[in-house]
């Protein structure tokens, strides 16, 4: 009975086209179905994407970049495999390569990284984690965490490249090494509570700074370079905490509702974080960073708020129109960014024909703190150099995501990125070169399922 089953698995799978499987290399021959049955999920993606991109940090273009990441993973249920009762292992590898040394990123300069699979170069270990739940009503997790996995998340943003319509820009640029965030997870205990069907909450705690403590004294400087393959597992820093309230309603698989989700969120950091404005000497006396203090002036602990609204507005037989908002605030004196917003709209099914296609269209504004500010306009006081103020980075995308077949996605991407950096020089040691000038960039992205 066995091997007749198991051969009536191969022939299903062998029936199937190039064209209908959901994954390109198909069934493995019932292997994968095999797989599960005992608990275990395999995921092997890959995706690759090339940019042309003009102005930005380096003008005179287009440049050309491309950029690929390869994706492992490994989903465990614990109770199929070893009979113990609501628990799920996971784990995430990458393997993150591009042609030229240089990202979209580097040639933009901006604050939002223009994709959101950017990263250094190298085989990384992103996730891994064990999860007990204790059946619908709670559950926790415990390993190497990615904030950006569960907070601060819409679908309908999703449909974005920039990295800002994922992990916020209020976020990466204001927590030590950009957070717990791709590429760098950091250990971490999430722990989800749903009191009722729509409703959860969401709390974790993540070490703060998962680059390591001595990434910036040690003159490295880069957090994805001292934390190179994932394999740091920092607990310097201090701690970063963060909560989320969440409504979540026609949610499931075969909803015919209208999709909604509302999320009200807040953060704490326990670290230093340094003043932006100003500094100390050593009779105690603050004056301008600009004026060349002696020391930092510290602040104890950094906080934000934020909030996510995701809702459809319109459903058809199949399509529809979903429009996401998304917003946080953050103290003048300490971050680089104080308050933030994105929105847009997403429409599935826009070809007739093409249900699973979806056409995502947002913008997203980060603003420069007034402190930040503050100091820009103090350096040309002390130096006498002409040095510009920063206001605000604005980012514009359209992308349209095909699925060609239940494997294979393709993207085409345009993004108008205004002030990159939010309005900084090209050079800091030559003025004459001016700011960085506002970017262009055209992409194509590939996404494979194996």
């Amino acid at each position: 009975m066995v091997a007749l089953t198991a051969a009536l698995m191969a022939s299903t799978a062998s029936a199937q086209s190039l064209a209908e499987r959901d994954k390109l290399t198909g069934d493995w021959n019932g292997a994968r179905t095999a797989l599960a049955d005992h608990g275990i999920e395999v995921t092997f993606e890959y995706i690759g994407e090339i940019f042309g991109i003009s102005g930005g940090v380096e003008p005179g273009g287009p440049h050309a970049t491309y950029e690929g990441r390869f994706q492992l993973s490994l989903d465990a249920d614990l109770e199929k495999m070893v009979g113990w009762h609501g628990a799920k292992a996971h784990i995430t590898t990458f393997q993150i390569h591009d042609a030229q040394h240089k990202n979209a990123a580097d040639y933009v300069g901006s604050l939002a990284d223009p994709s959101n699979i950017d990263a250094y170069s190298t085989v990384r270990l992103f996730t891994l984690w064990l999860e007990q739940g204790f059946g619908d009503f709670a559950s926790v997790r415990v390993g190497q965490l990615a904030a950006d996995d569960e907070f601060l998340t819409s679908d309908t943003a999703g449909g974005l490249i920039n990295g800002t319509f994922g992990w916020a820009t209020i976020m990466s640029a204001n927590l030590p090494s950009g957070g717990p965030a791709y590429p760098l997870a950091t250990p971490g205990v999430r722990v989800q509570v749903n009191p009722t069907k729509n409703v959860s909450v969401l709390g974790a705690v993540f070490s703060g700074d998962p680059a390591g403590g001595d990434c910036y004294t040690t003159g490295a400087g880069d957090p994805q370079v001292c934390n190179n393959h994932g394999t740091t597992f920092s607990f310097d820093g201090g701690a970063f905490w963060i909560g989320e309230l969440q409504y979540n309603a026609n949610k499931e698989e075969g909803s015919t509702g209208l999709a909604a989700s509302y999320k009200i969120g807040a953060w704490y950091h326990t670290a230093d974080f340094s003043d932006l404005h100003y500094g100390v000497m050593g009779d105690g006396t603050i004056i301008s960073i600009a004026g060349g203090p002696d020391a930092d002036l510290l602040h104890q602990g950094n906080w934000g708020i934020y909030g996510v609204a995701d809702q459809m507005v319109w459903r058809g037989p199949e399509s529809s129109i979903s429009v996401f908002v998304r917003g946080g605030w953050a103290p003048e004196d300490r971050n680089l960014v104080s308050w933030y917003i994105d929105g847009g709209v997403g429409f599935k099914g826009f070809v007739p024909g093409r249900a699973d296609d979806v056409l995502t269209i947002g913008v997203a504004h980060a603003n420069i703190s007034d402190d930040a500010k503050s100091l820009d306009r103090d350096v040309p006081i002390y130096t006498g150099n002409y040095w510009p103020t920063r206001s605000g980075e604005t980012v514009f995308e359209v992308s349209y995501s095909a699925q060609v077949t239940p494997w294979w996605k393709i993207q085409p991407d345009f993004q108008y990125i205004v002030k990159p950096g939010a309005g900084v020089l090209r050079d800091e040691d030559d003025a004459s070169l001016g700011e960085v000038e506002d970017a262009y960039v055209f992409g194509v992205r590939t996404t494979v399922t194996f």
